[in-house]
């Protein structure tokens, strides 16, 4: 046992005096028995105390194990603790792949999964979607299994770590394919705007950063592409070319840590994620927040964060809009709509962004923005939650059912009412 330490980007310093690591399934279900308090921890991402505790936190890493392929199924079993880019390389050595990754590959599957996680693309759900089935030790201490045929399957992933500590869990796959990236600089917000649709339907993956410096402008559009099935491009009255060399989302940054750009086909995990996985993206230096609102007003929302520009600028390192397709999981930030991701890595400014969240906030509450559960929004304003989520009493009743202890109750999820 040990101090449990800080988060990635040590804005907060878990509660927990102890950290364990079981090695095994047995010793999981001992530790998770005999506690009052219990939270999973993964690799560290969130930048709230959404994975803190007052009690034990327990890490699932140690419990290691190698993947399990069904090719037959098209599935592949994993270990929960294990990170996205390792499981990506694990299957790219067989000739597999996921149909999508988040921007950083350095990420744990459970981790990423709970808190509704994604990538970018019109046709592109969340990761927790890719998941088939769940195994959890419960607050009884026993291993629970949920799959996607069970009544309860829809609140079973993205949990926010409410049912138990997540051992493994079955996603599906694909064949491998390739995917090439193409940065282009610097394109007029108004021309986006007006053919948003036709510039996030461009190809694969969409994705526009901007430091909203210039709130006219969009500094970059990050371009992936799947050469086996090409998408239309972006249109040709966006007057923008290729980046001549390699770019990173933030300005004056070197691009070392992005994964290749140029058109240059290569592996999809290559090229899905904008970091590669040998590489730290940052120090750590800064904290972030995202707010994900119905597709049908994604460009409302746009205009919105573009009148706050002034605001959002001085705390701001680079936003990033993207688009995801319908998650049918209950409390997934895109559950049940196609929506446009709203994100924003903040400068380290913790008490300066704390301050200017509920300010943004309620420029986006009539487009019932939900915010991403592992970064920061401001959780005084919780009671607002239970309605942008038609299944939040059933998913309150789920956890109720598995957790009658109360063991995976912790002060986040008593901030937001469950």
């Amino acid at each position: 046992m040990t101090a449990a330490g800080a988060n990635w980007a040590g804005n907060l310093t878990y509660s927990a005096r102890e950290l364990v690591a079981p090695a095994t399934i047995d010793e999981l279900r001992r530790v998770v028995a005999s506690a009052p308090r219990v939270k999973a921890l993964g690799s560290r991402h969130s930048f709230n105390r959404i994975a803190d505790t007052d009690g034990v936190l327990v890490s699932t890493a140690a419990l290691g194990g190698e993947p399990e392929l069904d090719s037959e199924h098209a599935l592949v079993r994993a270990p929960a603790g294990m990170r996205y880019g390792e499981l990506a390389r694990w299957l790219q050595e067989r000739g597999w792949a996921l149909e999508n990754l988040a921007s950083l590959p350095h990420i744990s599957l459970a981790g990423a999964v709970s808190t509704g996680t994604h990538g970018s693309g019109d046709r592109n759900a969340s990761l927790a979607e890719a998941v088939e089935a769940v195994e959890f030790v419960g607050s009884d201490g026993d291993v629970h299994r949920l799959a996607r045929d069970d009544a309860d399957f829809g609140g079973a992933v993205v949990a926010l770590g409410a049912l138990g500590v997540s051992t493994a869990l079955e996603l599906r796959v694909e064949p491998t394919f390739d995917v090439a990236q193409t940065v282009y600089p610097d394109a007029a917000l108004d021309r986006v705007l007006e053919r948003y649709d036709a510039v996030t339907a461009a190809a694969y993956s969409v994705s526009l950063f901007t430091t909203w410096q210039d709130p006219d402008r969009v500094d970059q559009i990050w371009v992936k592409d799947r050469p086996g099935r090409p998408g239309p491009g972006l249109p040709d009255e966006l007057g923008v070319s290729p980046a001549g060399k390699p770019l990173h989302p933030l300005p004056g940054v070197s691009a070392e840590p992005c994964t290749t750009q140029g058109g240059v086909p290569g592996p999809w995990l290559a090229r899905l994620p904008h970091f590669r996985l040998e590489f730290t993206p940052s120090a750590g230096d800064e904290l972030q927040s995202e707010y994900l609102v119905p597709r049908t007003v994604g460009v409302a929302a746009i205009e919105v964060l573009r009148g706050l520009a002034a605001r959002i600028a001085p705390l701001l390192q680079v936003c990033e809009l993207r688009t995801v397709a319908a998650d049918t999981q209950w409390l997934a930030p895109s559950s049940g709509r196609d929506s446009v991701a709203l994100h924003f890595t903040w400068k380290p400014l913790q008490h300066e962004v704390e301050a200017f969240l509920p300010e943004l906030e309620s420029a986006l509450a009539p487009f019932d923005a939900r915010p991403h559960w592992g970064k920061l929004f401001d959780t005084t304003a919780a009671s607002r939650l239970p309605g942008l989520y038609p299944e939040w009493a059933r998913f309150a009743g789920l956890r109720d059912r598995l957790d009658p202890r109360r063991v995976f109750v912790n002060g986040f999820l008593e901030a937001i009412g469950l």
